[in-house]
């Protein structure tokens, strides 16, 4: 008994105190090098809290009222990647807090190919959106509901309560209103079938974008094993039901492929030996190259080892048409179509806007687009008081060429109507801050001084002796907008620019006091923040194997055995939790010595 209460009182003291799991250190070896994980510092003191009726007193009542007529409303839309980054980093108490969304959970979604074949389980990866909020110091409730509208004008958005399987209230599905000083839109998107003929409605063909599709694929997984197993079926039915058709060669699905592959070799030979050589994984990709937004060694390494772990890569290959039983192919180039029996499909081709985006969209002016347009700021394009991050949204940059007058005329102090490279110099900082595309333009040429593209513009005279007119000025920044590029859909997109948005909401007022961002070109004074600027950090393509390729800044590239154990180090330090932490790394470890779990549940 007394173990029991040991254990008992040890288990409550880390509930009680999360910051006790900071004695916790994580680390692993990798390649013969140390990887160390410290979590950031974790809000101590009181914490946020959740609207609850019998939790407070009638005084502390009224003392919050009074505190909250002053506060700001600020509500966040979605509790994805880019919501949930923006919550944890907020830290001003000025700003009462809701999150609105049907999920109430946050999930990791890097590891959802993990969960489709038994790696980890589906609870590992998923963080109650309350125990988040329940840390905060600050004023932040969770509403589960859907947001179906946004009305700008009168600072308002229409939700829909959640439609639960449990929910038998009258109320269910009942509309109402939720009003705002500040809204960040942060809803993600949908997959993108491109109006494929057969796709929508299908039930062999999943997406993977929500921890309930990586639920649907496990159990259709195993179920097609236990299918393929039965004693009545012909050997051409059961090479149909193992045939797993991937469509889309980015990481999603060749992840995917390498995580089923592995599944086959090291547990379906065990359980399933009567159909392991029956199983054979397609993958169809559009473009010519597998993982294209990878370098090219990536690419070839990982068409290789396909092509040796026997996986049928299709390149140039678009899916025409589908049905119950088949999926029909046309190549690059041909307009014969080939049509392929198949047991599953997994779709995993690109991503669209929601519905509630494109109407938005259309209520704006953007409806043309493909997604929500913001500026450098995260601010809706045309809407003071909204944001828009992650997938969602897309940053509107600027364009160099749209202020080369007001630039050259900033420069030109002296008004003489030409610029010397030390005016230009002097100015240059302030230009680099408010169009990255400038550096981008510089790290290409492999330059630090952009004095050396101007004396390009003047045949390679003398530095100091340069002088270029307005012309010359314009056209040695004509090609600069060239490196232009939109950021891609990813999680470290999305975290980034909700931390960012967190930071500039933290320091809001001090910065209307006093503008720490770049000069505005068109107009007077500054700015109030510096821009959003995107850092890239690495991207990993697991190849299944226990092998992964790493791409990481500085154009490194490493894949094998070390880049795996990398792979683990990174996702286990970025969960959001020390929980999931601990279950995450619990399921690797509970892999590598019992396999996977081929329950069908």
């Amino acid at each position: 008994m007394r173990s029991f209460n040991f254990f008992g009182r040890f288990a409550s003291a880390f509930h009680d105190y999360p910051s006790l799991s900071k004695i916790i250190v994580v680390s692993t070896v990798s390649g013969g090098s140390l990887i160390a994980y410290a979590e950031a510092s974790t809000n101590n003191g009181n914490r946020g809290h959740v609207s609850h009726a019998d939790a407070i007193t009638s005084n502390s009542i009224a003392h919050a009222d009074a505190n909250t007529s002053k506060k700001k409303k600020v509500v966040v839309l979605g509790t994805g990647w880019a919501g949930i980054s923006f919550l944890k980093n907020l830290k001003n108490p000025m700003y009462e807090v809701e999150v609105v969304s049907p999920r109430n959970f946050f999930v990791f979604t890097p590891l959802l190919p993990s969960v489709t074949c038994g790696k980890v389980e589906a609870r590992s990866i998923v963080e109650p959106i309350r125990n988040i909020i329940r840390k905060k110091n600050i004023d932040a409730s969770y509403c589960e509901a859907e947001c179906i509208r946004i009305d700008p004008a009168n600072k308002k958005i229409y939700c829909r309560t959640a439609r639960t399987a449990i929910n038998t209230n009258s109320k269910q599905g009942e509309e109402f209103a939720i009003g705002y000083d500040y809204l960040i839109i942060a809803v993600g998107a949908q997959v993108n079938t491109f109006n494929t003929p057969g796709v929508e409605g299908n039930s062999s063909w999943f997406f993977e974008q929500e921890i309930e599709d990586a639920q649907k694929i496990r159990r259709n997984v195993i179920e097609s094993f236990e299918k393929a197993s039965l004693p009545n079926l012909s050997e051409e039915e059961r090479k149909k039901i193992l045939h797993f058709v991937v469509v889309g060669g980015g990481p999603t699905g060749v992840e995917f492929s390498g995580e089923l592959r592995d599944f086959v070799n090291q547990d379906v030979l065990k359980l399933y030996p009567t159909v392991q050589h029956l199983v054979k994984i397609t993958v169809i990709e559009a473009t010519d190259h597998i993982l294209n937004m990878f370098d090219k060694r990536i690419t070839t390494f990982a068409e290789g080892k396909f092509l040796r772990d026997d996986i049928d890569v299709k390149l140039g290959s678009m899916v025409t048409k589908i049905s119950e039983n088949e999926i029909s192919t046309r190549a690059k180039g041909s307009d014969k179509t080939t049509s392929t029996p198949y047991g599953m499909v997994l779709w995993s081709t690109g991503i669209g806007s929601r519905p509630l985006i494109r109407e938005f969209m259309k209520q704006i002016g953007q409806g043309n687009r493909r997604a929500l347009a913001t500026d450098e700021w995260l601010r809706v394009e045309g809407c003071d008081n909204i944001y828009a991050l992650g997938d969602c949204a897309t940053i509107n940059q600027r364009k160099v060429v749209e202020d080369i007058a007001e630039i050259f005329k900033r420069a030109d102090k002296d008004n003489s109507g030409t610029l010397r490279v030390k005016e230009f110099r002097e100015i240059m900082k302030d230009v680099i801050a408010r169009y990255p595309q400038v550096k981008l333009y510089m790290q290409s040429k492999r330059v630090r001084d952009f004095v050396d593209i101007l004396t390009e513009a003047k045949g390679n005279a003398a530095k100091e002796k340069i002088e270029l007119s307005i012309e010359e000025f314009k056209s040695a920044l004509s090609v600069v907008d060239s490196k232009m590029k939109n950021l891609p859909a990813t999680a470290q997109v999305a975290n980034q620019q909700g931390a960012y948005l967190a930071k500039c909401f933290n320091r809001m007022e001090e910065c209307e006091k006093n503008p720490e961002g770049p000069p505005r070109f068109r107009g007077t004074g500054r700015h109030r923040f510096q821009p959003f600027r995107y850092r890239h950090l690495g991207q990993f393509a697991p190849l299944g194997g226990e092998k992964t390729a790493a791409q990481l800044p500085g154009d490194w590239v490493s894949i094998g055995h070390s880049s795996q154990w990398l792979w683990y180090s990174i996702y286990a330090s970025k969960q959001v939790s020390w929980r999931t932490r601990a279950l995450v790394v619990s399921d690797w470890i509970r892999r590598f010595i019992f396999g996977r779990d081929a329950s069908g549940i």
